[in-house]
């Protein structure tokens, strides 16, 4: 990834493969052709056709020059950042390769790796909200999530204001106002604008382009982040539609074997240069060997959500129509018109993870997944293999009973991620689970 310069020579950026072709006879270039070998230069690894795992803490500078100008960028006496490689704490090949290409998938300027996606999200809001400011999110978030805005930025001040998914352009006015109303009497700020769309588990889409109206109208200047994790990067390009921010579950769908936990925030880099300051403090950067296997499956992603979204949309169709279900949470069946606007112009898929009404309670629910044989009673979503789970008493238990209720996170909620199995035997599976129902 780097090559010798000469000491002598004034320090200049470390040498990079020259930019991908983003077009070919004035035809644009999609994602998955783009990201393909971008970012890394074979010639720079002894011809390596893929990029090795580099299993270093620290890299060596060309010259003293050269390592006192990447700590200037480093520490923020300069701006751009460092110019090279510094310390794997900051950053590494195997992170800015998959960086740059993630950064491909959501047509962003720059992108950050972590360990996991909840570090990510973390992370992200420290490096935004102050004592005393105010974050306003949608509801309902993933509840680790929403457990450190309400449990741990509250240690330092910091409140929230929420609104429901599908709120409107005029609702989100007046939680904006209130939202800038209560910072102003406590001395801060509205420090963020976060969403969740689809929102986990219910599925429920949020408009991005309201609340991007919404918020020029009444809080100019306030970023807008978006945990895209349900439909990214395949089915949603959120900055798109007025993001500043995408948030991802690396682990899900990018990931997609269920075998690491990584995640990524993209965006412009007026907005991801805070969170990489506070990243280079704290950490939490995703490990060489992680971000290489991260490389590897997304050379596959779109491949492996196309099949598992082909998928969803032909179980769905069997379950809905089954005598013990008592709805669905999918995309591709969506009753509310307000939800199908939202969705005819955000969305490009109708993703392979919903939630599925049990007719009955938790006792139902549990027959149901105690008896499925081939997709497996696991958290988490975007796998190759099929997964359920009961969120209420499973990813959820631990939020409030009324704050549940409000949310629609009921006791006969069932959320299935499908797999790329053979759609036929998820069927089969599914009906005859439903039998000891």
């Amino acid at each position: 990834m780097t090559d010798a310069v000469d000491a002598a020579q004034t320090p200049t950026p470390r040498r990079k493969p020259k930019p991908a072709r983003r077009e070919i006879g004035g035809r644009p270039l999609k994602p998955s052709t783009l990201m393909m070998g971008h970012g890394f230069d074979p010639v720079l690894s002894e011809g390596s056709l893929k990029a090795p795992i580099f299993l270093t803490s620290t890299f060596a500078f060309e010259s003293a020059a050269a390592g006192k100008r990447h700590f200037e960028g480093i520490t923020g006496l300069r701006e751009g950042g460092a110019e090279g490689l510094v310390y794997s704490r900051f950053n590494g090949p195997n992170q800015e390769i998959l960086e740059d290409r993630l950064a491909v998938w959501d047509g962003a300027e720059d992108a950050l790796t972590f360990s996991s996606g909840m570090t990510a999200i973390c992370i992200l809001m420290m490096a935004y909200a102050n004592q005393n400011d105010v974050i306003v999110h949608s509801g309902p978030l993933y509840a680790a999530t929403e457990g450190f805005v309400a449990k741990v930025l509250s240690r330092f001040g910091v409140t929230y204001v929420d609104f429901p998914a599908g709120a409107t352009r005029e609702e989100l006015d007046e939680v904006l106002a209130r939202a800038g109303s209560e910072a102003a009497q406590k001395g801060g700020k509205v420090a963020m604008i976060y969403l969740e769309s689809p929102a986990n588990p219910t599925n429920a889409l949020v408009d991005v382009e309201a609340v991007r109206a919404a918020r020029d109208a009444n809080l100019a200047g306030c970023p807008i982040a978006i945990d895209n994790t349900f439909l990214g990067p395949l089915w949603s390009r959120p900055l798109d539609h007025g993001a500043d921010i995408v948030a991802y579950s690396l682990t899900k769908y990018v990931g997609g074997h269920s075998d690491l936990v990584a995640g990524s925030i993209a965006g412009a880099k007026t907005w991801i240069n805070p969170v990489r300051a506070l990243r280079n403090t704290m950490g939490g950067i995703v490990d060489p060997h992680t971000a290489w296997m991260l490389l590897r499956s997304l050379e596959t992603v779109e491949l492996r959500m196309q099949r598992a979204g082909e998928n969803a949309a032909k179980v769905c169709a069997f379950l809905r129509d089954h005598p013990k279900v008592e709805g669905l949470g999918y995309l591709g069946f969506i009753a509310d018109p307000r939800q199908q606007d939202i969705y005819d112009r955000h969305c490009l898929g109708a993703g392979s993870t919903f939630s599925v009404f049990i007719k009955g309670g938790e006792a139902e629910c549990f027959a149901f997944l105690d008896n499925l044989t081939i997709a497996k009673l696991a958290v988490s979503l975007g796998g190759t293999e099929t997964l359920a789970s009961h969120p209420a008493s499973m990813t959820h238990l631990s939020v409030p009973q009324a704050r549940k209720d409000l949310l629609g996170i009921t006791d006969n909620l069932v959320r299935i991620s499908v797999g790329i199995e053979d759609a036929d035997d998820l069927i089969a599976d599914f009906a005859q689970a439903l039998e000891h129902v």
